[in-house]
């Protein structure tokens, strides 16, 4: 229903009805006289033998409606109507029907009205002059200077720290600290497995002695035979090289076992990784970090990228202290992006702590927010969508 005009939204059995058919536009003229005879919201039964049809509508009813119609208006609570059911029926219903089923009607008007009403913003509908006016102040809000910003994953690790590698090619035999343990200078830290350097240096030295065995009996005969004299040079270079292959052996065994160079934190996953595991002389196994000096790893995304320098302010919000940032700035920022372990391609940044905090310990996780410089509003909010529109327009 809008205002005099009836809108047909459906007719039972027809699941598209043809519009131009001789029923739907009769059907349009007897709805429009019924919503003329309908003055208030109760529903009224019409018989025909009782109305004053109208000689064009007369003969459509008694093709193809039935003795009598129930209308049953479909209004708001302050007496809009929103439309019209009629109810085809060949006999009056009774009252007490029509009584129980008046909670249906205003269901009916409730949920009728929440699907078609458009609710204005607080009951103001702006005027042409006023959109413009917002239009303005918009556009003037856009021109803003505001300070550009990003946030990245981060870590507390620390600006000092050296590789500890194995020193040998085997396997690691023993892990004598746990994870992030603090050492001191010459505190053990693991030792390589030494079976095989150990059964090496036996032999040698059975060599060596083999070979001084020979070089002294090659001496012994060279006073009256012309043939051992001529040996002794290759049986001296023989033993001399067994002797420093026997040295070699026992100076990578007494590099087996290796011992903190100085004091901090053993940083590495756990123990277990690297039980059996067999390793390449300098491999890394572990980090001797410095607790004293601590600094934010910065994971910044390629897509979160911003203009950076260094001195750029940085906050990190640490996941087990909310409340607590870290304040900082960027020290050094990576020239190219790279993979990293979720694989998400970013570029690393490192940045300081100032005054380190009790709280700012390493391996702590967070939450880093990286300063950029001064930019216009509307810039700061589109940069992203011009940045996508022109990677994937190629304008």
């Amino acid at each position: 229903h809008h205002g005099q005009a009836q809108e047909l939204l459906c007719v039972s059995g027809l699941a598209r009805p043809s519009e131009d058919s001789p029923y739907l536009i009769w059907l349009e003229q007897a709805s429009r006289w019924i919503n003329e005879q309908l003055v208030d919201s109760a529903p009224r039964w019409l018989a025909r033998e009782a109305l004053d049809l109208p000689e064009s509508l007369a003969d459509g009813w008694s093709e193809w409606w039935p003795d009598g119609v129930l209308c049953i208006p479909i209004q708001q609570a302050e007496g809009t109507r929103l439309g019209l059911v009629c109810l085809l029926l060949e006999a009056q219903p009774p009252e007490a029907l029509l009584t129980l089923m008046q909670g249906v009607w205003q269901t009916w008007a409730y949920c009728w009205h929440s699907l078609t009403h458009k609710p204005r913003l607080l009951g103001w509908r702006p005027s042409r002059r006023q959109l413009l006016l917002l239009a303005l102040v918009s556009g003037l809000m856009l021109l803003i200077p505001v300070r550009q910003s990003a946030l990245a994953p981060a870590e507390i690790v620390s600006r000092q720290s050296q590789v500890i590698s194995s020193p040998l090619a085997g396997v690691i035999a023993e892990v004598e600290v746990r994870p992030n343990q603090a050492v001191t200078i010459g505190t053990p830290l693991f030792r390589p497995d030494e079976t095989t350097l150990r059964n090496r240096a036996e032999v040698l030295t059975q060599e060596v002695a083999v070979a001084d065995a020979e070089l002294l009996a090659a001496s012994q005969r060279a006073f009256d035979n012309p043939q051992s004299r001529r040996e002794l040079t290759l049986l001296s270079g023989r033993a001399q090289q067994k002797r420093a292959e026997l040295n070699g052996v026992q100076l990578q065994l007494g590099r087996s076992q290796v011992v903190a160079p100085a004091a901090g934190v053993a940083v590495f996953s756990d123990a277990n990784d690297w039980l059996g595991k067999p390793v390449v002389t300098g491999e890394r196994i572990m980090q001797l970090a410095d607790p004293a000096r601590p600094a934010m790893r910065i994971q910044l995304p390629v897509a979160d990228a911003i203009a950076l320098e260094p001195g750029a302010e940085v906050a990190l919000f640490l996941t087990a202290y909310p409340l607590q940032p870290l304040r900082g700035k960027i020290l050094e920022t990576s020239y190219q992006a790279q993979t990293n372990a979720e694989g998400v391609v970013a570029y690393r940044l490192l940045a300081s702590i100032e005054e380190a905090p009790a709280h700012a310990r390493l391996g702590l996780h967070g939450t880093a927010k990286l300063y950029g410089e001064r930019v216009l509003l509307g810039y700061y909010l589109l940069r992203r969508p011009l940045a996508a529109l022109r990677a994937w327009s190629g304008l």
